[in-house]
C-alpha cells in the first residue's frame, strides 16, 4: 500500500522548508512552494550551491503569513501584501521570469544576515514559466523550482542510501515535496502516472543531483556525502539520479496519509 507520509513546501527558493499535513496542489506545484527567491544585482537567482548559509534561514507558516527566522531574529512575509515595485526580469537557470521585489526592507534584512547584497522577489501565480517543451503535457508552467512543479521521493530510497553511507542523512538534503512509503527503494523510477486522492500527476524525468545535497541543512556545513556514495550506484550517463520530477495534471487537495494509486 502506497501512502503519502510527508508533504513539504519551500516558500523561498533554497531557504528552509515547511512540513504540512495537507496542501492545495496548483498547476505550478504546491501552493506557496517556491513563489519567492533571492536574486543578485543582475537579478539572477541565489541558491545554497553558492550560499550555503541560506540553509540557516527557517520559515514557518500561519495561514497566508510566513515568518522568516535567522538565529534569534525574525521577519514577517505576507503573501497577500502588495509588492513594492514594477516587474523585474529575473533569471532562474536558463529561464527569464517577471517577478517583483517584495520591499526594500525585506531585501535589506536578508542581505544583512546572509552577508551579501540581494533582493527578495515574488513570482505571481499568473506569470508563466513553461516547463521544458519535451516534457510538457498541457503547456504546464512551474514555480521558481529548478524545473518541474513537484518532486517525489520514496522513504525506502533514502533508507537504501543511508544503509550505504558512513553516517545517515535526513530527507531534507533532497528537498522533496512528497515522500511516500509502501514500495521498494527506487520504485518511483518506474512510475508513469499516479493519483493522490482526486489529484492526478505525471512522472516525467529523474531529478539530477548536484553539490547542493552536500549542504547540511542544520549547520550549513559542506560535507562529502551523499554524492560520493550515490555515484557508486545511482549514476547513469554521468548524472546522479535521486527522486522523480512530476507534472500536475489536475488540481486539488492532498493530505498526509492519503493513498497513492498508480495509474
Amino acid at each position: 500500500m502506497l501512502i503519502l507520509t510527508e508533504i513539504w513546501i519551500y516558500p523561498i527558493k533554497s531557504l528552509g522548508g515547511i512540513r504540512l499535513d495537507q496542501s492545495e496542489v496548483l498547476g505550478k506545484g504546491l501552493r506557496y512552494d517556491r513563489r519567492w527567491m533571492l536574486v543578485d544585482g543582475q537579478n539572477r537567482f541565489f541558491t545554497q550551491r553558492e550560499f550555503p548559509d541560506m540553509a540557516l534561514f527557517t520559515i514557518t507558516q500561519h495561514g497566508s503569513l510566513f515568518t522568516i527566522t535567522f538565529k534569534n531574529e525574525s521577519l514577517l512575509l505576507d503573501s497577500e501584501a502588495a509588492v513594492a515595485s514594477d516587474p523585474i526580469e529575473c533569471i532562474v537557470w536558463n529561464d527569464s521570469v517577471l517577478a517583483h521585489e517584495v520591499s526594500p526592507a525585506h531585501s535589506s534584512w536578508i542581505s544583512e544576515r546572509l552577508g551579501t547584497s540581494c533582493k527578495l522577489v515574488a513570482f505571481p501565480e499568473k506569470n508563466p514559466r513553461p516547463v521544458p517543451l519535451e516534457y510538457s503535457v498541457n503547456n504546464e508552467s512551474v514555480s521558481l523550482a529548478d524545473g518541474y512543479p513537484v518532486l517525489i521521493l520514496g522513504q525506502s530510497s533514502l533508507d537504501e542510501l543511508n544503509n550505504r553511507l558512513p553516517s545517515p542523512i535526513l530527507m531534507n538534503r533532497f528537498r522533496p515535496n512528497f515522500v511516500f512509503t509502501g514500495a521498494p527503494s527506487f520504485a518511483e523510477d518506474e512510475w508513469k502516472e499516479f493519483s493522490i486522492g482526486e489529484v492526478k500527476f505525471k512522472v516525467v524525468k529523474p531529478c539530477i543531483r548536484c553539490v547542493m545535497t552536500l549542504v547540511n541543512q542544520e549547520t550549513a556545513a559542506l560535507e562529502k556525502e551523499p554524492l560520493r556514495t550515490l555515484a557508486t550506484f545511482r549514476e547513469f550517463d554521468k548524472k546522479i539520479r535521486f527522486g522523480m520530477n512530476v507534472l500536475v495534471l489536475t488540481e486539488g487537495q492532498v493530505k498526509e496519509k492519503d493513498l497513492i494509486r498508480l495509474n
